[in-house]
């Protein structure tokens, strides 16, 4: 058991809390989402259902870890382009917080944004300099992801976050290359309080490239997982994507079962799946698709939208080893990792049948 408390924000349905507390770090997660919330509350999970800009490090002083993957709507290039748009703006921001301008004035710009949504990539900062300037206690380590188009501002948390004292290493990942059945990219951003180096998590399989067989490529890395490797499907299948790929709609991207999964988004449970004759198999259920993304097979997916719960959160899988990666420790082995395929309520939620925990949002203006 490592003695480690992380305050995670925006925490959706519990991707990083599901691998922490399979390494034995103890978490509560801040998280807007009614539908998200619920799934964290039958899962056990410590919750504060709010807005994270109504919250800040002293409401959690137990804390040492600081994790985040705000909502990335606005970057992401299939969502409106708002934060692409305001990047520059953005990155002046981070030099305005880390100079230590007012931050009411600061408040008052980020209002003026195109969409209020893209000033949330900034919460991290805002927390982790409250935590030094307010508290005197800086964050231990920080974890944070994001879409690729997020990675410039991360680079600029770096350059932060470096001045504060902290060694940082950022980059982007491709999930499949952590043992993930799913093409994912994300930009990952990890720190350390203190001088000693800190770096990403090497790859431990290989990655994916259509045509390529599975076993060729560096022989020191596993073959990438397949979809077959997570799902119980009694004959091969293709998956036929809800979107058009290569800017035609109608060309619908094609994923075998003996590949790793396509990204998986809030829509997956609408993607076709076909017998290779091209008959219609059943969809993803809900559970399926948690393990395309390596949650447990029996976690309690609740509330609405439960393919956009599972299409915004981090694969757990790829948590562990990046939460591995930030504290220095060795990457986890396979019998860790097999931990996460199964799940069981704990803490609270065991005893009382919540794992709510309501502290008092913080009225004063936020950055």
């Amino acid at each position: 058991m490592h003695p480690v408390q992380i305050v995670d924000l925006f925490a959706g349905p519990g991707g990083l809390d599901v691998a922490a507390e399979k390494l034995g770090m103890a978490t509560v997660g801040v998280e807007w989402d009614s539908a998200a919330c619920a799934t964290r509350r039958a899962a056990g999970l410590e919750t504060v259902e709010g807005d994270v800009r109504r919250y800040g490090p002293g409401l959690f002083p137990d804390a040492d870890v600081l994790a985040g993957g705000p909502p990335c709507q606005t970057f992401t290039v299939a969502g409106t382009g708002a934060g692409r748009r305001a990047l520059d703006d953005v990155l002046a921001f981070v030099e305005r917080m880390v100079a230590r301008e007012d931050r009411e004035e600061i408040a008052k710009d980020l209002s003026k944004l195109e969409d209020e949504r893209t000033g949330l990539v900034l919460e991290p900062l805002r927390w982790a300099l409250e935590a030094i300037d307010d508290l005197g206690k800086p964050y231990r380590a920080i974890v944070l992801e994001q879409v690729p188009a997020v990675l410039p501002v991360w680079e600029a948390y770096a350059k932060a976050l470096h001045s504060e004292g902290y060694s940082v290493d950022c980059g982007l990942l491709r999930t499949e290359a952590y043992g993930v059945p799913q093409t994912r990219k994300r930009a990952v951003l990890i720190a350390r309080l203190g001088p000693e180096s800190v770096k990403l998590p090497a790859p431990t399989h290989r990655t994916y490239r259509k045509g390529v067989p599975r076993d060729s490529g560096d022989s020191s890395l596993a073959p990438w997982r397949t979809m077959n490797d997570v799902l119980r499907r009694e004959s091969p299948f293709l998956v036929i994507s809800n979107y058009g790929t290569g800017g035609d709609p109608k060309a619908r991207g094609r994923r075998g079962s003996w590949e790793p999964s396509a990204t998986v988004t809030g829509k997956i449970t609408r993607n076709r799946v076909v017998s290779l004759d091209g008959a219609e198999m059943d969809r993803f259920s809900f559970s399926e698709a948690g393990r395309l993304q390596t949650f447990p097979t029996d976690y309690p997916w609740s509330g609405k939208d439960v393919g956009q719960q599972i299409g915004n959160a981090v694969p757990p899988r790829l948590a562990m080893h990046v939460l591995c990666a930030a504290f220095g420790w060795e990457p986890p082995t396979d019998d860790v990792l097999s931990k996460v395929q199964t799940w069981r309520p704990k803490g609270p939620a065991e005893e009382e049948g919540s794992a709510e925990v309501v502290p008092q949002p913080v009225m004063a203006d936020a950055v």
